[in-house]
Order: C-alpha cells, then structure tokens, then sequence
C-alpha cells in the first residue's frame, strides 16, 4: 500500500485516540487514605500516600473539650475510628459516619455505667446557614461531630472513602 493512501487511515486512528483522552478525567486527584482531626487547632487534614491533600478547619461538639465519655455530652470523641457510611440526605448537609464508639469507649461507657452515644459524623452545616465561610471563627455548635461548610463537605464527600481511617486527637 502506498504511503499516501494510509492518510485517511491514520487520520481517523488519531482521531478516535484524541476523542478518547478527552473523555478521560483532566487530572487523577488521589483520595485520602487517612484523616487527622486534631480538635486543641480545630483542623482536619486529609491525607494520601502519607502526603497533605488538603487541610480544613472544623467546628466541634460544643462541650467542654474533653474527649466524649457519654450520650449527650456534645463532646467530640477521641480516638481510632474508621469512615464506615454516608448520608447524601442528612439533617446537616451531607455526613460520613464515624464508627464511634469503638471497642475502648464501649469498656470506658461500660466501667461508667454509661451509654457511650453514638452517630458521630463529619458534616456539612443545617439547612439556612450557608451565610458560614471557611475559617470563619464561630464557637463549637455541633452535638459532638465535626462540621465544615457546604462547599467543604463536598470536596470532603468525594474525597474520602468508606472505609477510611480517622483518627482524632486533643
């Protein structure tokens, strides 16, 4: 076959190889494979392949600051714990649900005589506050979980798997 007349052929090869890398995505953004609350500095840091993907500050439980002991102490916990569900429909915009308690606060609940509480998330802010901007410096409000705003929640959604571990720290 003579060169001019694979033209059109390579022609439409290169083509379908351009229209197919513009359907790939732009860029391959990792997900967290690990997540650090650390409440003494109200930050939360995603990370990936031991590397910062983002940092974002966070409002807590609107107790004292201890590490949560009970239901109904709006304490934030302290811990190991892990990702293990999401709510797209929540009473605060988005959640991910932390696998509080863990065996060590159901022993610490039990030795109280206490019920350790549970359903502690990562959430967006309640319906009619998006008026909030990140960093913005509001007292703790929430019952014990870790808030951001909307726009945050969304990046945190599509960033963090179930099954991530978090851990939270003083």
């Amino acid at each position: 076959m003579h060169r001019n007349a694979l033209r059109p052929f390579v022609a439409i090869a290169a083509f379908f190889v351009l229209t197919l890398h513009a359907q790939q995505s732009p860029t391959n953004t990792p997900t967290a494979d690990r997540i650090l609350v650390i409440k003494s500095t109200h930050t939360m840091t995603l990370y990936a392949d031991g590397k910062v993907l983002k940092v974002y500050h966070v409002w807590l439980g609107r107790g004292s600051g201890k590490a949560k002991q009970q239901q109904g102490d709006n304490e934030t916990p302290e811990g190991l714990y892990t990702i293990i569900g999401r709510n797209a429909h929540s009473a605060a915009y988005r959640s991910l649900h932390i696998s509080y308690p863990n065996a060590a606060d159901r022993e610490r609940a039990r030795k109280l005589g206490v019920d350790p509480g549970g359903d502690i998330m990562i959430h967006g802010l309640p319906t009619g506050n998006d008026w909030i901007k990140p960093d913005q410096q509001l007292p703790d409000w929430t019952y014990g979980c870790i808030a951001l705003t909307d726009a945050e929640m969304d990046e945190v959604w599509n960033l963090v798997p179930n099954g991530t571990p978090i851990e939270i720290r003083h």
